[in-house]
């Protein structure tokens, strides 16, 4: 067997007596091996003989678990920065390292005090450096029995009369001469972390700091699961029942939710202060809890034998840019508010008019989240090469259109728009809505709702650039013979980037 101890960061340490789940300090560990427990309140031990393999060997475990335990007290500090909290010194790699549980702890406070191992372990380490052995120290020491090798030396009979057989049997344990039975930490299926506030929450930065602790921790427990969170609850607690005589509800929620599943605890700390801003507490609050309503597996990108593809910008550059689109739409939502940030969605029409609709930036994220398919990543170029040569007419079509439809002067059975046009590619036949001919009222906000009958054209001229127009057919009358003689109107319809 191989342990690894490491002593809980100074965020940390104040953690279980604030908890209803002390174990919850340790969950991140837990991507490493099963074999996780705290000892003590001040140490994390990690049994790693079984899965130091799957890692690379046990130098390469040990390098990435301390590099993970710096990081999760890298990112509470931050949390601790944003609440005005002075700069914390960075946390330094301190580990300790043994056979049994026992001796990795005794090496890890031998390293927390700054000592020197001494030149034969176990025999030479200090009795302090036992939990079950400190009582009995200064008895222990006016022996002149100072070291574990000293103690194992005495006669056990004796010892065991006098302090206990428990001394005994502690001092085999951490020798690896019997076995010791350990409460591992296990995950809940469920994420939910109740925090009493170490003071009371009057504001909603107050509320922040604590919640970027518990973000810390619900971080470890997406990790373990390899799973990235789409929907937080935090709830609160009111210290006060009545303020001025006017009732106020014990607890009060916010929820949050995002896209597309992450474990980026800073752009959830973002979205949650957005939204706290905007919320006046009702009376000062006591206690908090942070909940997941919802998570779903992360996708875990392997790296391509193939070469990147330059007209794409590589898969990295492309997954990179739409996580930075989402979460920005998520932050202006939250800040400016779910009907100010709109995303186009596609629709089965080939009136253009019609064929997309803006709704808000936070739906479309969700439906395309439950649906399995990314809101705004685009289709792979061979795929997309692909739809062009199925429909070249589409090659042909503006990338900003008018709404309504602007009616264009005649010259010459000739459009004009900044002077005549001239049209270089066309007609386009759209002959759609038919469906909707019969509607008794028009539609004001699309005024081509019903049966359109047009002619496109793409047209030129120096002044106004290439330009998308349409000539309105009439629909052929029986009963209205000079309905043929009438001249066609044009419209302006797109304009070409």
């Amino acid at each position: 067997m191989h342990w690894i101890a490491l002593p809980l960061p100074r965020w940390e340490a104040d953690v279980p007596t604030a908890l209803a789940d002390a174990g919850a300090v340790g969950w991140w560990a837990l991507r490493f091996t099963p074999r996780v427990t705290l000892v003590d309140g001040d140490a994390l031990l990690l049994e790693v003989s079984t899965t130091e393999r799957l890692w690379g060997g046990r130098e390469t475990l040990l390098r990435r678990v301390c590099e993970a335990w710096s990081l999760a007290a890298e990112v509470a500090a931050d949390a601790d920065i944003g609440a005005g909290d002075p700069q914390p010194p960075s946390p330094s790699l301190i580990w300790g390292c043994g056979p049994t549980a026992l001796l990795a702890q005794a090496v890890l406070r031998m390293a927390l005090a700054g000592r020197a191992l001494p030149a034969r372990i176990p025999q030479g380490l200090p009795l302090h450096t036992l939990t079950a052995l400190r009582p009995h120290v200064p008895s222990l020491e006016r022996m002149g029995c100072r070291t574990w090798g000293a103690l194992q030396a005495l006669p056990r009979a004796g010892v065991a009369r006098r302090f206990g057989a428990a001394v005994l049997q502690v001092l085999d344990q951490a020798l690896g001469d019997a076995p010791q039975a350990h409460t591992w930490l296990e995950l809940p299926e469920a994420f939910v972390l109740t925090a009493e506030l170490p003071a009371l929450a009057g504001s909603a930065d107050a509320l922040l700091w604590s919640a970027g602790r518990c973000l810390t921790v619900l971080q470890g427990w997406l990790q373990a699961r390899q799973q990235g969170a789409l929907g937080l609850e935090l709830a609160w607690r009111h210290d006060l029942r009545r303020i001025d005589g006017v009732a106020v509800p014990p607890t009060r929620a916010l929820q949050v939710r995002t896209g597309e599943a992450t474990q980026d605890m800073a752009h959830l700390r973002r979205l949650l202060s957005e939204n706290l801003s905007r919320t006046q507490l009702a009376a000062p609050a006591n206690q908090i809890t942070l909940r997941l309503l919802e998570s779903a597996p992360l996708p875990q990108r392997s790296a391509s034998l193939l070469p990147p593809d330059d007209r794409r910008g590589g898969d990295d550059a492309a997954g990179a840019s739409a996580e930075a689109l989402h979460q920005l739409l998520e932050r202006l939502s939250a800040r400016l508010g779910t009907d100010r940030v709109l995303a186009p969605v596609l629709q089965a029409d080939h009136r253009p008019e019609h064929r997309q609709q803006w709704r808000p930036a936070a739906e479309v994220l969700r439906v395309a989240t439950a649906t399995g398919r990314s809101a705004f990543k685009t289709a792979p170029t061979h795929a997309a090469d692909a739809a062009l040569d199925a429909t070249p007419d589409a090659l042909l079509q503006p990338t900003w259109l008018l709404n309504p439809p602007r009616r264009l002067a005649v010259q010459g059975n000739r459009p004009c728009h900044h002077g005549r046009l001239r049209l270089l590619d066309g007609p386009h036949r759209f002959e759609a809505g038919w469906w909707s001919a019969a509607d008794a009222e028009p539609d004001p906000v699309h005024p081509g709702t019903g049966l359109a009958l047009r002619d496109y054209f793409v047209a030129y001229n120096e002044v106004a650039g290439l330009v998308w127009v349409f000539r309105e057919r009439l629909a052929p009358m029986s009963d209205d013979a000079q309905a043929v003689a009438r001249p066609h109107r044009w419209f302006l319809h797109g304009i070409f980037g």
